[in-house]
């Protein structure tokens, strides 16, 4: 019973190897600034409001394969970026550091693959 329970959903975690390179790669991408970082711990708000970006190192850390096969780390989550123009937006994402992902599964969603290997998703508005 969650009544009266209060619960907000407020950060998303990413496991990295280094998660302050990861977070700038995602201040480049988004715009948001850091809030808070430690040598382990990094904190992005999203200045509108609404769920932020939390960064945390793992170790021994394993980059996701994207599509993952029969015993290939897989992908435990992935980020849905709106974007109003598809093709500016995959090529601002290439400049801030990300890499296209081969496959592609859909015509009107472009897959990334941040500097750690996690995919995120470009989709039209």
């Amino acid at each position: 019973m969650l009544d009266g329970a209060g619960l907000t959903l407020t950060t998303v975690n990413l496991s990295a190897p280094d998660p302050g390179e990861l977070a700038r790669f995602y201040q480049r991408l988004l715009g948001w600034e850091i809030t808070e970082e430690e040598p382990d711990w990094v904190v992005m708000r999203n200045p509108a409001g609404g769920v932020g970006l939390a960064f945390q190192t793992e170790s021994p850390y394993a980059r996701p394969t994207w599509p993952a096969g029969p015993g290939d780390q897989q992908m435990m989550m992935h980020l849905e970026i709106r974007v109003a123009d598809l093709a500016s937006a995959a090529a601002h994402a290439v400049e801030c550091g990300a890499t296209r992902a081969e496959f592609q599964p859909q015509a009107d969603v472009l897959v990334h693959l941040d500097p750690a290997g996690h995919p995120f998703c470009l989709y039209l508005d």
